[in-house]
């Protein structure tokens, strides 16, 4: 299959830091991916009690730190409804900020990547603003996903405004800024399109609908007709990986996205057997490795603008292989 050209040269996006490496979103995650020649580092935000946005994949926390070894915190176990799920533990919004930083940060997926226990308890829960911090000392790319904003914004802990505050505070607040906002939802990136000149990224899923049905499905969504909706609002999709693809044979989707003005950033793509599709995989083991850097190179020639690893260092020589770069 012949190559096909990109919209934009392909970015390598570091999935919540080099989470394949380290704890997800702490900063030894970001400080791993960034030596391994990231562009850009991913923070999910969710936001503390006191409004502070920090950086968890989900605002449930009982995977991620280790608050169930916190007696003093025991009564803050609750069972919530968000985005039509219910979920027992812990919250990020029943916190401080102070007191989510007594707690400590360990491996999400201990089976699957026991060499990341060895960092458990080593790294605290980052702010947006630490985050932006790191990345301008070091020169990266930021990619903050707001996470459930229609249920914060229910709750009275509404995420674009203090985001949006943020970046406005660090200078960015312009089209070629190093940031992109990422989501799932659909009319808070409308919102955003208004608040803010920074790149936008419509998430979407093979399957589902968005959390605040402001769209019929995902299907929908990324038909020609639904992806010229987005290009109205947005700079580029994030698609799952698995869009891609028919079977075999590559979809529509970035040539059609492309033809909207649309960059095509694909999640996630991880080096674990368990995570790869079958011609990738080496070997029984779940937790071994397969040939996650021929995913990339495949979907890369597919004309893609970017994409998100767990992996930075795999995707960085994936991707500079893929140009001829040394």
């Amino acid at each position: 299959m012949d190559p096909v050209a990109s919209l934009s040269p392909p970015i390598v996006i570091a999935h919540r830091g080099a989470s394949g490496e380290r704890p997800e979103h702490t900063l030894a995650a970001y400080a791993r991916a960034i030596q391994q020649g990231a562009d850009v580092i991913e923070p999910d935000l969710v936001p503390t009690r006191d409004g502070v946005l920090v950086a968890r994949h989900e605002n449930e926390i009982s995977e991620t730190t280790n608050v169930t070894d916190h007696p003093e915190f025991s009564d803050r176990r609750a069972t919530k409804t968000i985005d039509g799920k219910t979920l027992t533990g812990w919250f990020t919004e029943d916190f401080t900020l102070a007191e989510l930083k007594t707690l400590r940060a360990r491996e999400r997926l201990p089976l699957l990547r026991p060499d990341n226990t060895a960092y458990d308890g080593q790294e605290t829960i980052p702010t947006l603003d630490e985050v932006i911090a790191f990345a301008k000392r070091h020169g990266v790319a930021i990619y903050p996903e707001t996470k459930h904003p229609s249920y914060f914004a229910a709750i009275g802990h509404g995420t674009d405004a203090p985001l949006v505050a943020a970046l406005k505070a660090a200078g960015w607040d312009s089209a070629d800024a190093p940031v992109f906002i990422q989501s799932f939802e659909v009319a808070n990136l409308r919102r955003l399109a208004t608040m803010t000149k920074i790149r936008l990224i419509q998430l979407v899923d093979a399957d589902g609908t968005p959390a605040d049905g402001a769209a019929a499905s995902y299907a929908d969504m990324t038909t020609p007709a639904g992806l010229a909706a987005i290009a109205r609002y947005a700079w580029g999709i994030g698609p799952n990986k698995a869009m891609l693809w028919q079977g075999d044979a590559p979809s529509t989707l970035v040539r059609d996205a492309h033809a909207a003005g649309l960059r095509v950033h694909p999640w996630t793509y991880r080096a674990e057997n368990y995570f790869l599709p079958s011609p990738f995989r080496q070997g029984m083991n779940p937790r071994g490795h397969g040939d996650v850097a021929a995913e990339i190179a495949a979907a890369l020639r597919l004309g893609i603008d970017g994409f998100f690893t767990d992996f930075p260092a795999i995707g960085v020589k994936a991707r500079n292989d893929a140009r001829g770069v040394k």
